[in-house]
């Protein structure tokens, strides 16, 4: 969303509205604002509001918004996924290696099939939990066009 003001004003009008807001958890880092669901509230599944303030000109900035997950949800499920990824190559070339010395390659081939429903469940794990947050998200969002009405 585009703003007729400077970057500096703009964020300075939006971290006195949140210094005023008790409701939400907020943090400011430079040209970043977090918005974090309170903790009563929260779960592992709760979402955050992450907003830039860009400069556009020196009297023009653009407010960019992004809903996610915390970063522990977000790095957790990376490492998982990069572990079945690892677990999957390896399993490969174990498969192969056993299959070209003509040995028993029962274990790393059931492990082949395994992965990739693995792969799946943690799709719909994290689809759960993304419908699970859905409702703080859109109250996140609420908040936000409050606050933008109010600039």
């Amino acid at each position: 969303m585009d703003f007729d003001m400077n970057a500096n004003s703009l964020l300075e009008k939006l971290k006195k509205y949140i210094d005023t807001e008790q409701r939400y958890k907020m943090k400011v880092v430079d040209q970043h604002i977090v918005i974090d669901i309170p903790e009563k509230e929260s779960h592992y599944w709760s979402p955050q509001l992450q907003i830039e303030v860009e400069a556009l000109t020196e009297n023009s900035s653009k407010l960019k918004g992004l809903f996610g997950p915390k970063p522990q949800v977000w790095t957790l499920f990376m490492f998982i996924h990069f572990a079945v990824a690892t677990a999957f190559v390896v399993f490969a070339i174990m498969a192969y290696s056993n299959w070209s010395l003509n040995k028993s390659y029962f274990f790393p081939l059931v492990m082949l099939i395994a992965l990739p429903i693995l792969w799946i469940l943690l799709y719909f794990i994290g689809s759960v939990g993304k419908s699970t947050g859905e409702k703080q998200m859109n109250e996140l969002k609420s908040f936000m066009k409050k606050v933008l009405r109010e600039l």
